[in-house]
């Protein structure tokens, strides 16, 4: 059955006022009236394929600069970024040839004539969408409230889900209006279109800007909040307090001591997978007693030590004092940015947070004489972290190689790709680090790849030395022998 839609009359139309802004003035005037719900004038739009491909490009430009706001201070640039992110684009294309197959399909003043003018009033719509978005996030982020910790779960889901429903009702009104097809056909359309773009939105594409860490950033330090007196004295009876509570070991029990390691305060996703991970931990490998977490973040402050190279190298201190260094095995996971050079990136405003570098860790483990190691590093080019680690008593596992970078940690990411695929998943299913390991790196290829992951597979690295395969063996028997 035909769509009950209300066709205005020719004469109607025709007894409208000329548009006089150009080509692509029309076009925007026009996307910014369907943006806001209402109908487009389609009569006196001028089409080609350079405007088509200004209306396309300009809002992708207006995103990229948007989100260059999002960093106060110095910021790099991800070129590779700009091949990422076009499954909306590719999808909405082909709804527009789905809901207007041929140039004479029902055309009228109200209609476009074709699929190319459909494609180019979604595009210029999506100009006004992306402005006004900005206006509403750009603030939020460089307040720094853009987290659970700044407007609340139900704070940021609202913030989340209300655009979404606007952008969802702006572009599936605008189709629905300027398709002559059955009912049946254009709500089938408008569906893929509205699943298309969330999960644009669940596969996070890659981000065009990362800050500079390597500059100063007197912006970026006035925006953020300080810390008070009162933090600092919750510091250190929270450090102070979690040190002490390190459980003892116990005799003829390959305990399991655990350290995570979260030094980037600006990206909450560090923190989360350092609370995940140390669940994961005391949950799989009776660690419970045994877990220490060291977190940059101010809603932690009060609760676990902050993460700086002097508290790990206490943590790791304190842990060696506790096991038993023949039997017992030291579990450390950090998650970061990461460079080339292998530093893991520290961040803690207004704290001077030097970063941990996989010499000065093995400087640690070997003083404190930690014999049986097992170190996870998510970060991006971390497998510059194996050859400083690897010996006989190490199992190192990193998220990339070190050529490529991670995926997963930007301000949006509730957990990295490694973080996600190798603890919340793999290792709730095994006991082995080895095989989830080995899982992970097919799920972590898989997820990149519909991603669009631009610069390459991650390529996740791992090397094991024998003395510490035969003692992780000992471990995954005990540990299944008790979920018997």
């Amino acid at each position: 059955m035909e769509s009950t839609d209300v066709i205005v009359p020719t004469r109607v139309a025709d007894t409208r006022e000329p548009m006089k802004n150009g080509a692509l003035g029309d076009w925007w005037g026009q996307g910014a009236r369907t943006a806001l719900l209402m109908r487009a004038r389609w009569e006196g739009l001028q089409l080609s394929p350079a405007v088509v491909l200004v209306l396309v490009l300009t809002p992708t430009l207006l995103r990229v600069l948007v989100e260059r706001l999002y960093i106060p201070g110095p910021a790099n640039f991800y070129w590779p970024a700009l091949e990422s992110g076009w499954l909306t684009t590719v999808v909405s294309a082909f709804v527009c040839w789905l809901l207007v197959p041929r140039p004479d399909a029902g055309s009228t003043p109200d209609r476009p004539q074709h699929a190319a003018a459909l494609f180019a009033m979604l595009a210029a719509q999506a100009l006004t969408v992306s402005a006004l978005l900005a206006l509403l996030f750009v603030p939020l982020v460089r307040a720094g409230m853009w987290s659970p910790q700044g407007l609340g779960h139900w704070g940021v889901w609202l913030a989340w889900g209300v655009p979404f429903a606007w952008v969802a009702a702006a572009q599936g009104l605008l189709a629905w209006r300027s398709s002559p097809r059955p009912a049946r056909t254009r709500a089938g359309a408008i569906l893929l279109m509205i699943a298309a773009m969330g999960a644009s939105q669940w596969l996070q594409p890659a981000q065009h800007w990362y800050p500079d860490l390597s500059a100063s950033d007197d912006t970026q330090t006035r925006l953020r909040p300080r810390l008070g007196q009162a933090d600092i004295e919750a510091q250190l009876q929270a450090a102070s307090q979690r040190l002490a509570a390190v459980a003892p070991q116990r005799a003829g029990i390959v305990d399991v001591y655990a350290i995570t390691f979260a030094p980037y305060a600006d990206e909450d996703v560090f923190m989360r997978e350092s609370a995940l991970v140390a669940g994961v931990m005391e949950s799989r490998f009776d660690a419970a007693g045994r877990t220490l977490q060291l977190v940059n973040h101010r809603s932690t402050s009060s609760s676990w030590p902050w993460a700086t190279p002097l508290n790990l190298e206490r943590a790791i201190q304190r842990v060696a004092e506790r096991m038993d260094r023949d039997e017992d095995v030291l579990f450390i996971h950090l998650t970061s940015h990461g460079a080339r050079t292998g530093v893991l990136s520290a961040s803690f405003w207004p704290l001077d947070v030097d970063a941990v570098t996989p010499q000065t860790l093995k400087a640690w483990l070997d003083a404190a004489g930690v014999k049986h190691r097992v170190v996870s590093v998510s970060a991006c080019y971390s497998g510059s972290w194996i050859e400083p680690l690897a010996d006989e008593h190490t199992l190192v596992m990193t998220a990339a190689d070190a050529e490529h970078t991670s995926y997963g940690c930007g301000r949006g990411s509730e957990l990295t790709y490694f973080g996600r695929a190798m603890y919340d998943e793999q290792l709730r299913s095994s006991w082995s680090f080895e095989t989830a390991h080995a899982r992970a790196r097919t799920v972590i290829e898989q997820r990149e790849r519909e991603a669009g992951k631009s610069d390459g597979y991650s390529n996740p690295q791992i090397r094991v030395g024998d003395a510490i395969r035969t003692k992780l063996a000992a471990l995954e028997a005990q540990r299944a022998h008790a979920a018997r």
